[in-house]
């Protein structure tokens, strides 16, 4: 296999986790695949099957104990094991991989996307804290290298398939109608949300996510990173970006263009659509699983999304037209609360309370640099912490 002329060599950040092992389904299924490098945090069970199914060149886990105990276990095969940031950066610059698939969760994707990036990889970018947090880093670097950074998930893959081919004829983009679920408490009140149960805010209507982002879909915090990001991916101002809540999940985002005509991107709930479009893109691959059926579908619905009783949403608009570091402290600010929610330490609406304090809080810094970022991260833990 490794003989093939045209095989594609990828390194995955986050292997372990939702896009990850998906990822590592399309990889088993398509064939012409190598994976050099894996990472993972704690969950060296699965890492192990990983790395004995796939055979990277290396392997990284969050802690050195973890990784001295997967070293014992994988000591017939002489692949050796790094831990914390070293073990990501050597994941993220892997010398044979072409692609870096970045599904690690927070802002610990930075640096090593960063390192990746200036080493020349292509970006299959699935941590969407690393352009919310230091969009204006990354894409002015990734432009400087030459590399493209191509977005994995599902929203954002919709507006970049939905854009294919329009900007290289010089078309406008009008505004990107942004497409989402609405989440499990879609339609209730400030009341009812009180009462929201932490098994409740897991049981996302229609996509299998991990827990961290189902959680983010139910505040629609999720969805104020997403616009976010878009911004930063897709070059456009803040107003020209329209959140569209649409509960069947079909549209998976859409582009208006200056002449009034709009181009979407439909299809089932699937992850792997967007992470195989990102390996192999611009070609089109066969891939396995459930096709839409309109005549099953019958009808698609849509609304605004209510950002009064949803306050993740607006906070996040709030956020990124400060700018400067204050996307930082709302996504820094959510990575806590919503940790501390899975613990059962919060209520479901203090979320929400807590990305707004911080906000308020945190000192105001333009132009951060990733020290500062990183910083900034630390100071809202701490200001948390201390409060809560």
């Amino acid at each position: 296999m490794e003989g093939n002329i045209n095989m594609k060599y990828i390194a995955i950040l986050g292997s372990t986790g939702s896009i990850g092992t998906q990822t590592l389904e399309v990889v088993r299924a398509q064939q012409d695949i190598k994976v050099t490098a894996l990472s993972a945090g704690d969950n060296i069970n699965l890492l192990e099957q990983q790395i004995r199914e796939f055979r990277p060149a290396l392997a990284a886990v969050k802690t050195e104990e973890k990784a001295k105990e997967l070293a014992l276990r994988i000591s017939d095969l002489n692949i050796p094991v790094l831990s914390g940031m070293d073990g990501l950066m050597a994941v993220a610059c892997e010398k044979k991989a072409e692609v870096l698939v970045t599904a690690i969760v927070g802002m610990l994707g930075i640096r090593p996307t960063i390192a990746a990036i200036e080493a020349g990889k292509d970006i299959a970018l699935a941590n969407k804290e690393t352009l919310v947090t230091a969009g204006h880093i990354i894409m002015p670097l990734a432009k400087k290298c030459g590399v493209r950074i191509l977005p994995v998930d599902s929203e954002h893959s919709a507006i970049f398939q939905s854009l294919n081919g329009e900007k290289e004829h010089g078309n406008k983009i009008d505004k990107i109608l942004l497409t989402a679920s609405g989440g499990p408490f879609r339609g209730m009140s400030r009341e009812e949300l009180s009462q929201v149960r932490l098994e409740d805010a897991l049981k996302h209507p229609n996509w299998v996510m991990g827990r961290k982002i189902t959680i983010d879909s139910a505040t629609l915090v999720n969805k104020g990173l997403e616009v976010m990001e878009a911004k930063w991916l897709f070059d456009v101002e803040l107003d020209q970006i329209q959140v569209v809540v649409h509960p069947q999940s079909v549209i998976h985002s859409m582009v208006q263009y200056e002449d009034g005509a709009i181009i979407a991107q439909l299809g089932t709930p699937d992850m792997k659509l967007p992470i195989q479009y990102a390996l192999y893109y611009p070609e089109r691959r066969f891939l396995r699983g459930m096709r839409l059926d309109f005549y099953k579908l019958g009808q698609m619905t849509f609304e605004a999304p209510d950002m009064e009783t949803f306050e993740g949403l607006k906070f996040a608009l709030e956020a990124m037209r400060r700018g400067g570091n204050i996307p930082t402290v709302f996504n820094a600010a959510n990575e806590k609360a919503v940790a501390m929610f899975l613990e059962r330490r919060i209520a479901f609406l203090d979320i929400p309370d807590i990305i707004a304090s911080a906000m308020e809080e945190i000192a105001y810094i333009k132009h951060p640099s990733v020290d500062e970022i990183l910083a900034t991260e630390a100071a809202v833990y701490e200001w948390i912490e201390s409060r809560w």
